[in-house]
């Protein structure tokens, strides 16, 4: 079981939900890879000077909130839930298709709503926190906007959705930790009624579960923190047998129940390098068929047809996304979009009950896209929205993929976005090192990417080992790296782009949140001379003081933690874990920095920015230090992303020359 820590925030609550959650693109993509760019100057020590063909692009064009975004249709096809702002912050606002008539169903004043989906043909679900708390709650309203509810009303609790029960209008099967802060036990709730049926209490090592078609909870997952395990029954009267137990470095993932409710379709590692699809049987505990493997990439996501109880293809990821059909139908229906729609990526973004009427969802590396309703019948494509209309995507600039080796000769994936207008050689450069840190950057479209191309900068992102979707040994290879191995690839990267002429030596500025913003840290701690600057946005710095901070109900997974981070019960480790926390190597550090912080952040708590800054302050280096009250791990309220990012271009602009909007207010916090 492979858990990204620091980074499972508003993107990936869709897949702790289990169900389908719609986010703000801006959020999305800002967690996603993407690049832009704009027109710098290759004279060292001059700012960039802007060109005709890149003209400097507003800041809060980058990171504004949507139009509109997150379409969902309803199970009947008739209605459409989108996000909308409203005083400032995202809503969700209903529309029946063919009217022009828009209903606001939510009042967020004080934080966006974080994700939403329809219980049914006439009720909304969604989810929010306080402050960035990641205390989820659980609310419903009818389509109309009548009948608002607060299904979960508990305080410092987290929900989840195990199910949404589409053929159960009143009913969904939810997790809560309301119990036991550290254990989430599984319920049925009424959502009109928010009435709570135990199913299943938590012992202390459940960590997962999943139904069947007919919604019948038959599978859960367990963890000791180092083995994990599976637990089946056949049916709701029979008692759960522990059929399956790996070490948490082998993966059988269940995707989904065949459509005769008998096996499993699973994504699974065991006895393999990279994930691939199979099917389980759980009487025998045995895979039974592998349906699909790439020689270079875990495979993980399975497409299927509810309506045709039949799976119809595999999507996974390279360089881009890519697909492999088994179903003549849906892969006719890829080809007509695609046809339809050129120049972008193609996805499904949503679709009716009856798989009749779909939302289209297009993308690419220079656009957030738009938002398409699809009938069967006739066959038209009926445009909803662009995500950012203001945005012109000639204006920003191409991600190329790239890949280079690593010292010890690992081959290193990543992306490459160079500013437009400008010849890519002595170059201010961003190295951008993702969060997680057991994710990985993808292609696609990322504001933050194309806002620093537009500044002038060129952005390299790299999948360092660690980075999911290349194998168990990829993976495996950063266990107890950090700041080591694993920043030597992020060192190698920012090496490789100066001998290849691309960089400017002394303008290489390195930015990351979460993990990222630890490989912040950790090179400007360890690689002194390398980088002119550091930005570091809710990152670790002590190895130590996190793992004791963390949310109560990461405590089951603290072993695995161990292992892939260090024991400091363990005298050896505790010497690496003290050797590699910036914090503790402060004296290291010699180039400015500025630093971010959520005061409600639940994964890395705000003490981790104070203990950096008082640190190098002591030293009379220069740390601007921006904290917000209202915000936890990552900015997601609209005017904070202006502060942010507006801080960011100054700093980056004094430091490494690049571009800057001129008379706009200064948010660089006082240095004291």
């Amino acid at each position: 079981m492979v858990v990204a820590f620091f980074d499972r925030c508003a993107l990936n609550l869709c897949y702790m939900w289990g169900m389908k959650l719609r986010y703000p693109a801006t959020v999305v993509a800002a967690i996603a890879t993407l690049a832009m760019t704009v027109p710098t100057s290759a004279q060292e020590g001059k700012n960039a000077e802007p060109t005709a063909a890149t003209p400097l692009i507003p800041m809060r064009d980058f990171f504004r909130n949507p139009e509109t975004s997150g379409y969902d249709l309803s199970p009947d096809g008739t209605h459409l839930a989108f996000l909308k702002p409203w005083k400032n912050r995202m809503n969700v606002h209903v529309q029946k298709m063919g009217s022009e008539e828009v209903v606001r169903v939510t009042g967020a004043e004080e934080r966006d709503i974080a994700g939403f989906a329809w219980a049914s043909d006439s009720r909304i679900v969604f989810i929010q926190d306080t402050g960035g708390d990641e205390n989820f709650r659980l609310y419903a309203v009818d389509a109309d906007g009548k009948n608002p509810k607060d299904l979960t009303p508990f305080d410092e609790v987290r929900v989840g959705v195990i199910d949404d029960l589409e053929d159960d209008p009143k009913h969904m099967l939810i997790s809560i930790n309301k119990r036991d802060k550290r254990f989430f036990d599984a319920y049925r709730i009424n959502v009109d009624t928010a009435e709570l049926e135990l199913l299943v209490e938590n012992p202390g090592n459940y960590s997962g579960y999943v139904t069947d078609h007919d919604g019948k909870l038959r599978l859960i997952s367990t963890t000791d923190g180092v083995n994990t395990g599976l637990l089946y029954r056949a049916d709701e009267s029979a008692e759960f047998k522990q059929i399956i137990e790996t070490n948490f470095k082998e993966t059988l993932e269940p995707l989904f129940f065949t459509y005769d409710n008998k096996k499993i379709y699973a994504s699974s590692n065991l006895g393999r390098d990279k994930a691939s699809i199979v099917v389980f049987n759980p009487e025998t505990a045995k895979e039974e068929e592998t349906i699909f493997e790439h020689p270079e990439v875990d495979v993980s996501r399975l497409l299927s047809s509810d309506k045709k109880k039949t799976i119809t293809g595999v999507s996974y990821t390279t360089d881009k996304r890519a697909y492999k059909f088994f179903d003549k139908e849906r892969e006719e229906l890829q080809a007509f979009l695609e046809a339809q729609l050129p120049g972008v990526e193609v996805g499904l973004a949503d679709l009716s009950k009856d798989e009749t009427k779909y939302l289209v969802r297009t993308y690419s590396d220079r656009t957030l896209g738009s938002y398409y309703f699809f009938d069967t019948a006739d066959k038209k494509l009926i445009k909803l929205a662009e995500v950012s209309p203001w945005l012109n995507a000639d204006q920003m600039a191409e991600m190329k993929p790239v890949s280079y080796k690593s010292r010890d000769g690992l081959t290193i994936h990543g992306y490459l976005t160079l500013p437009k207008g400008v010849e890519p050689k002595n170059l201010p450069v961003i190295v951008n090192v993702h969060g997680g840190p057991w994710v990985r950057d993808h292609w696609g479209f990322n504001p933050e990417v194309q806002f620093l191309a537009n500044r002038g900068y060129a952005v390299l992102q790299m999948n360092y080992r660690g980075s999911t979707g290349y194998g168990r040994t990829f993976w495996e290879a950063s266990f107890k790296k950090w700041g080591q191995e694993m920043q030597n690839d992020v060192t190698d990267g920012a090496k490789w782009l100066i001998s290849e002429g691309i960089a400017d030596p002394k303008r290489v500025g390195i930015y990351g949140g979460s993990y990222g913003g630890y490989a912040t840290l950790a090179g400007l701690a360890y690689t002194p001379d390398l980088y002119a600057c550091g930005v570091d946005y809710v990152g670790v710095s002590n190895l130590l003081t996190f793992m004791k901070a963390i949310p109560p109900y990461w405590e089951q997974f603290l072993a695995m933690m161990y292992e892939q981070v260090g024991n400091p019960e363990d005298p050896e480790d505790l010497k690496m874990l003290e050797a590699y926390s910036p914090a503790l190597n402060a004296d290291k550090i010699k180039a400015p920095l500025f630093i971010a912080q959520g005061a409600n952040d639940p994964r890395v708590v705000k003490s981790e920015s104070d203990q950096m800054v008082e640190g190098l302050r002591k030293r009379g280096v220069n740390v601007p230090y921006m904290v917000k009250d209202d915000e936890g791990h990552g900015f997601h309220n609209e005017e904070n992303r202006f502060d942010f990012y507006r801080a960011m271009e100054q700093f980056l602009a004094l430091h490494l020359k690049g571009r800057k909007e001129e008379g706009a207010e200064n948010k660089l916090p006082a240095v004291e």
